[in-house]
């Protein structure tokens, strides 16, 4: 029966991606690409990836599709027709496709428990990683420590994402006459409904944010979740008065403190004689120390994407409301 429900999305999912391909349409292939995630998000949870399809439903569908929009309301939905070719593509595509599909020809057989990874680094984290980090959630413990570097690494990433976004854009502050004071002034009952719906959400991603240690969830997937709420916020009540309640200055410190906050859990672990990121010196105890340094770098991640997400989603939003006044 998993098998089967695997094929049928594994299909869905190829369909979906060639109809990507032959629209003109952005908005649709926006719409299209938020529905791909979802069948990916599927997918995972069908093979107990709990923990990848929550991240793939809550950035790839959700915040993913919310900026992929912002970006349409700048540049249009419709796709301008190419001069050139197309078949110069199409053989590359071809060729690349062929070459990674004979790549994959020398690859154990899916599943298979005599594979390497079920032989060596899986069977160390499944066995070891309950005595040594002493966390229920297995992939928690290996992202947040045993990766926690990789985690880092990942973190700078989003944080360099949110900096070159606002480079290029940059925000209209609340002052600038640019700024229209935008919001669905007249739809009282969507006003009603997201003041009930928003401290919801807030409270959802700080249930994800600290409940990461024993179920799926973690700073990524609440990050995303309470940028959401903000975005919410900015399309019922205007940009204007969302600057009111989080400013983008506040942001870009919150972005950068967050990264700071992993970063020196790491330098501390080492000022007491351990590695980078060697949570066995926050305490006397060495599964203490792991707990106190997990939940540290895990709310620094929260804090840079939650950060970086809704700088991005101003940046965009700010520039669209420009051109509507000009």
């Amino acid at each position: 029966m998993a098998e089967f429900i695997n094929l049928a999305l594994l299909a869905l999912l190829a369909l979906t991606a060639l109809r990507i391909i032959f629209l003109k349409d952005l908005f649709s292939v926006v719409m299209l690409f938020g529905i791909y995630s979802f069948l990916s998000a599927s997918i995972f949870l069908n093979l107990d990836a709990v923990d990848v399809a929550f991240t793939e439903a809550s950035v790839g569908a959700g915040i993913s599709t919310v900026l992929m929009l912002g970006t349409l309301a700048l540049t249009g939905r419709k796709e301008k027709a190419s001069k050139h070719s197309s078949c110069l593509p199409l053989v590359v595509v071809c060729v690349t496709g062929a070459v990674l599909i004979y790549g994959t020809l020398d690859m154990p057989p899916f599943g298979d428990p005599n594979n390497p990874a079920h032989q060596h680094v899986a069977p160390r984290y499944i066995e070891e990683s309950l005595k040594e980090v002493g966390l229920p959630n297995m992939v928690t413990s290996v992202l947040a420590s045993y990766r926690g570097f990789d985690t880092l690494g990942e973190v700078v990433v989003v944080f360099a994402a949110a900096i070159g976004v606002l480079s290029l854009l940059g925000i209209r502050r609340q002052k600038d006459e640019l700024v229209a004071d935008t919001g669905l002034k007249e739809h009282r009952v969507l006003h009603v409904i997201a003041k009930l719906i928003i401290p919801l959400i807030i409270l959802f991603a700080l249930y994800v944010q600290f409940h990461g240690d024993f179920g799926p969830g973690g700073g990524f997937q609440a990050g995303v979740i309470a940028a959401a709420a903000f975005i919410l916020y900015t399309l019922v009540f205007g940009l204007k008065r969302t600057f009111v309640v989080v400013s983008p200055k506040f942001l870009a410190w919150m972005a950068s403190i967050g990264v700071l906050v992993y970063a020196c859990v790491g330098l501390f672990s080492m000022f007491k004689g351990g590695q980078f990121l060697d949570y066995n010196q926050l305490a006397a105890d060495p599964i203490a120390g792991q707990h106190y340094g997990i939940i540290i770098i895990e709310l620094g991640v929260g804090i840079t994407v939650f950060a970086a997400m809704l700088s991005i989603f101003y940046a965009f939003e700010s520039q669209v409301e420009r051109s509507n006044v000009q």
